[in-house]
């Protein structure tokens, strides 16, 4: 029998609800995402990618488990 080893999620990263600072929509992202985010209804930006941890330019509400 052939074991394969699955990996185990990094504890940094998770699921964020940020606000938009402009219009105040939230939208779920991930911590460390590898798009650039940008609000659905005006187009602002919200998180940015930096090859680790995303830089997020909204508020973040909660952690999303």
């Amino acid at each position: 029998m052939k074991r394969h080893l699955l990996p185990i999620p990094n504890s940094r990263s998770s699921f964020l609800s940020v606000q938009c600072k402009k219009c105040g929509n939230e939208r779920i992202i991930f911590s460390t995402s590898t798009l650039k985010i940008k609000c659905k209804n005006c187009d602002t930006l919200i998180a940015e990618n930096t090859g680790g941890k995303a830089i997020i330019h909204g508020t973040v509400i909660k952690r999303v488990d």
